[in-house]
């Protein structure tokens, strides 16, 4: 008897949560490429409610009150522009987007870490100009030697990112799963190959 009173709306919440939204800011640029600025269904409905964005692209699917029904937003854009950060703050996860998840001693792509390159023990600081992503068997065949003591060699010389040249990165790491109607906003401002 239980069963013939679940609704549509009580079995659909599950399969819901599957339909995120693509915020785009108010110059239809993706808020962030990694992660991707997404956000829940019930987020984006509420600011379509709210009048706070427009919708540009949406799912087949629908959700329904008493009094509307309304097709659930794919793809919103911000009304108002939100000025992206020119500074980049120095974190773990920014650094490895920096050195694109790989270690910068051998290139390899698994467990990473970082490593100082000139090691605190030597006088070395925690900075972008210092500090890059490593495996764990480079960290430690480095340990607190130098470069040169060491005869290990960089990939790349570690350096502070613009904002913009850290979200460009991003692009290259997209998630698991791209809606089709995303795709003309993730990479329609990337410079076209000739």
């Amino acid at each position: 008897m239980h069963g013939e009173f679940r609704t549509d709306f009580v079995r659909e919440p599950a399969a819901l949560r599957q339909h995120p939204a693509l915020v785009l800011n108010a110059d239809y640029r993706p808020l962030s490429y990694y992660p991707l600025s997404l956000w829940p269904w019930q987020d984006a409905v509420k600011a379509v409610y709210l009048d706070r964005v427009d919708i540009v692209a949406e799912y087949e699917n629908t959700v329904s009150s008493p009094s509307t029904v309304i097709r659930i937003p794919s793809v919103i854009v911000l009304k108002d522009y939100v000025k992206p950060q020119k500074r980049v703050a120095f974190t773990r996860f920014n650094l490895f987007l920096r050195d694109e998840f790989q270690c910068q001693y051998c290139g390899s792509k698994g467990e990473l870490t970082f490593d100082h390159v000139v090691p605190r023990a030597r006088g070395g600081i925690t900075s972008w100009e210092n500090v890059v992503a490593a495996c764990s068997p480079c960290n430690l065949r480095k340990g607190s030697k130098s470069l040169r003591r060491s005869g290990m060699n960089l990939r790349k010389p570690p350096r502070a990112p613009a904002a913009e040249q850290l979200r460009n990165m991003g692009r290259k790491f997209p998630p698991n799963h791209l809606h089709e109607s995303w795709l003309d906003f993730l990479y329609w401002d990337a410079e076209l190959e000739a």
